[in-house]
């Protein structure tokens, strides 16, 4: 029996959590596991335009570890989910991979703009979709109950694409592009 993409079920606007308990499609929950879809496409996008392996491999570990977060933030609290597959080592390994980087590259003096390469830019939006990520995470977590490690992987990830932004243009010699406020 083959596997149909569409069931009709969610065409009055309502969708099914894992556990079955139907929601409205504008719930929080929906929009907080829909944005960390969101952010996993464009760090697919992200990886797709690199050819250094090891962040290559880095963007892959990330994209698992949001697609696990992303399950568990579909499923239906009352049915006791398990907890996301994160830990403390994975929040770790963003702190490390971000102190490697920030390590060559020049202090930043200045407030920079997106741009300047498309690597970068792809970085800068993926730094600011996983900031409403973790935006929508935080106002469920007041809600309902969310894995603290789950909110602190989201910040951490935001910082990663931030300096990950800043090493590709040092890497592809691309010009940051300083914000220059307008003078009065």
């Amino acid at each position: 029996m083959a596997f149909r993409i569409y069931t009709k079920t969610g065409d009055k606007g309502d969708t099914a959590l894992f556990g079955g308990r139907r929601v409205p499609k504008s719930h929080l929950r929906v929009d907080a596991y829909g944005t960390v879809d969101e952010l996993n496409a464009f760090i697919g996008m992200l990886r797709d335009t690199q050819n250094d392996e090891h962040l290559r491999e880095i963007l892959a570990e990330i994209q698992n570890r949001l697609f696990s977060l992303g399950a568990h933030l579909a499923s239906d609290p009352a049915k006791n989910p398990t907890a996301p597959d994160l830990k403390a080592e994975d929040v770790q390994l963003l702190e490390s991979e971000i102190d490697a980087m920030d390590a060559v590259l020049p202090p930043l003096k200045n407030f920079i703009l997106p741009g300047g390469h498309l690597s970068v830019s792809v970085c800068h939006v993926c730094r600011t979709v996983c900031r409403r990520a973790e935006r929508l995470v935080v106002a469920l977590s007041r809600r309902s109950p969310v894995d603290t490690l789950a909110i602190q992987y989201l910040n951490r990830l935001s910082d990663y694409f931030f300096v990950l932004s800043r090493h590709l243009a040092h890497q592809l010699d691309a010009d940051e592009v300083i914000w220059k406020p307008r003078k009065t």
